[in-house]
């Protein structure tokens, strides 16, 4: 047995445990996420359809307002790692802070915004007259959490950097837990109403919070880093941010383009495409957790000025995305039988669905090489690229899925664009990887 097959075999399992340390416990925290709104949903749902009516209409405004600003997470973990690297705590420590700081005048700023115009945005979003009401009060309550929400995202993504996806997993849990708690006691047993529901989850988010504080104030203590707001890294971080939310708006544009055009095509159709876009969104989860190990592994290696080690990393993650892909490809053809009946008993809609979810099924391993590229280009600090080749991914599919319904094409037509979609990401994520030009070491890019 020569050296470099047994070497090559040890880099490998190396590689190996890294991801799965980091994806298992990020993909935990990911899941925990959207059982917030679940809880909300069902314990709201008992108060009646206009009180549930309502929740939606919120839910769906805080989530935009909320996700936009998810390069919290992203340029934070990205910075972190590399400092991390260079052997540098104190200042990845200190990073982290001004995202922190970063993301209390962002959710300041939100909230000031929010409820004064809350009437106004939950009739843009056509809530009904009968649950306006309901949506208001949601929005107004649950606004004032949003600098919470925010906290959590910036020292998540600072925990990440730090190589840490449990800590955030245990939080994830314990808010999940508080929340659901919370809402029962102040919905039926303080007798609030929706106000309770409100109520229970921003005092659960300003929990998970306070938990995410202290532990960064701990970790600032121990290595001797700054807590107080520094404006010059405050600054930075909002310039390293601006162009992940370039990338993220224009991902929202494509995911609100399909949903019109899914629209346009008719009920049997949208309700078939809602459907789809729920497991997408779960299959996300799976493909995310790797390319969240991703952001902080290349930012580490970077860090540590190891270019031939970041290279090695992609390399081994891409084939755990194409791995995880074509697993979840087979699982979603072999499942379908036994969870579409679960979402829909209309046999039109089930029918409208089916060749579509064969589409979304072969178009699983080109999901898992974007989302792996896509975290493996924030780790190194490649924003402006990610902004730009978005941008070309948006251009190319606008007029494609907006030309579906003139060509009389219907459900699986839109989702063979959608296909064509991540196609157009995974090429420009491909060309840059094999540039090379986002191997740029050191603790800053």
């Amino acid at each position: 047995m020569t050296q470099a097959p047994m070497t090559s075999r040890l880099s490998r399992r190396r590689h190996d445990r890294e991801i799965v340390a980091l994806a298992v416990p990020a993909f935990g925290a990911l899941v925990a996420e959207p059982l917030f709104v679940m809880v909300d949903s069902a314990i709201v749902g008992h108060l009646g359809t206009p009180q549930l009516a309502g929740l939606g209409v919120a839910a769906a405004l805080l989530t935009t307002a909320v996700s936009v600003f998810v390069f919290l997470a992203y340029a934070t973990t990205a910075a972190v790692a590399r400092r991390v690297g260079a052997g540098d705590l104190a200042s990845a420590i200190r990073q982290g802070v001004d995202g922190i700081w970063l993301a209390v005048l962002l959710g300041v700023a939100v909230i000031a915004v929010t409820l004064p115009t809350a009437p106004s945005l939950v009739n843009l979003f056509g809530a009904s007259d009968t649950a306006a009401p309901y949506a208001t009060t949601y929005l107004r309550i649950s606004s004032l959490g949003i600098p919470a929400m925010l906290i959590v995202m910036a020292a998540t993504g600072a925990l990440r950097g730090l190589q840490d996806t449990r800590t955030p997993l245990y939080v994830a849990i314990g808010g999940f837990a508080a929340n659901g708690a919370l809402n029962a006691g102040l919905v039926y047993g303080a007798g609030l109403g929706i106000a309770g529901s409100a109520w229970g989850t921003v005092i659960a988010q300003v929990g998970m919070a306070a938990a995410y504080l202290t532990v960064v104030v701990r970790g600032a203590r121990r290595h001797g880093a700054s807590l107080r707001p520094d404006a010059a890294g405050i600054m930075a971080g909002a310039h390293a941010g601006v162009p992940l939310l370039v990338r993220t708006l224009s991902l929202r544009a494509v995911l609100m383009i399909a949903t019109a055009v899914a629209a346009r095509l008719g009920d049997t159709d949208i309700a078939a495409h809602q459907i789809i876009l729920s497991l997408w969104s779960l299959m996300a989860f799976a493909l995310d957790a790797i390319a969240i190990a991703g952001q902080a592994i290349i930012g580490r290696y970077l860090g540590a000025d190891d270019a031939e080690g970041a290279r090695e990393a992609c390399r081994r993650m891409v084939q755990w995305g194409i791995a995880s892909g074509v697993a979840l490809g087979v699982l979603i053809v072999l499942a379908r039988p036994l969870f579409v009946p679960l979402f829909t008993g209309d046999q039109a809609v089930q029918d409208t669905l089916l060749p579509a979810l064969l589409v979304v099924a072969l178009c699983q391993p080109i999901a898992g090489v974007v989302f792996v590229l896509d975290g493996v280009l924030m780790g190194a600090g490649d924003g402006r690229y990610l902004a730009r080749a978005m941008l070309i991914t948006l251009a190319v599919f606008a007029p494609v899925a907006l030309l579906v319904p003139s060509f009389g094409g219907g459900l699986a037509a839109l989702w063979w664009a959608m296909a064509l979609m991540m196609t157009v990401r995974m090429a420009t994520l491909w060309l840059r990887t094999r540039s090379g030009r986002w191997l740029v070491t050191g603790a800053t890019r």
